[in-house]
C-alpha cells in the first residue's frame, strides 16, 4: 500500500521558516518525481516546487523562488520543502505527491499524500 505521510506545519509569523517533510512508503521512492503543491478554499492547486528522482534538478513556482528549498532522500524514502521568509499568502494546506513525469501539472501525479496545513500570521 502506498503512503505519503506529511509533516511539518503549524503556525508561523510572517518572516518565519518552516520544514516540511513527506515519508514515503509502498514505493520505490528513488524512481519518482516529488512535487509539493499547496490549495487554498476557492483556489486553483499550485505547484510550488518539484525536484527529479536523483534529486539533481528543481523546479519552483515564481511565487516561491529564492524563499523555497525542494530536497530528497532517497536513501530514507522522503522529500523535503525548506520554506523560509514566510508571508500570509504562503498560508495553505501543502501535499506532496509522486509521479512518473517531470512536469508541474499536478494531474500527472500518482500519488498523493494528506497534507500539512501550514499558516502565516502577519
Amino acid at each position: 500500500q502506498v503512503q505519503l505521510v506529511e509533516s511539518g506545519g503549524g503556525l508561523v509569523q510572517a518572516g518565519g521558516s518552516l520544514r516540511l517533510s513527506c515519508a514515503a512508503s509502498g514505493i520505490t521512492f528513488s524512481t519518482y518525481n516529488m512535487g509539493w503543491f499547496r490549495q487554498t478554499p476557492g483556489k486553483e492547486r499550485e505547484t510550488v516546487a518539484r525536484i527529479n528522482r536523483g534529486g539533481g534538478a528543481a523546479a519552483y513556482a515564481d511565487s516561491v523562488k529564492g524563499r523555497f528549498t525542494i530536497s530528497r532522500d532517497n536513501t530514507e524514502g522522503t522529500v523535503y520543502l525548506q520554506m523560509s521568509s514566510l508571508n500570509p499568502e504562503d498560508t495553505a494546506v501543502y501535499t506532496c505527491a509522486a509521479g512518473r513525469a517531470w512536469t508541474g501539472d499536478h494531474k500527472r501525479y500518482y500519488y498523493w499524500g494528506q497534507g500539512t496545513q501550514v499558516t502565516v500570521s502577519s
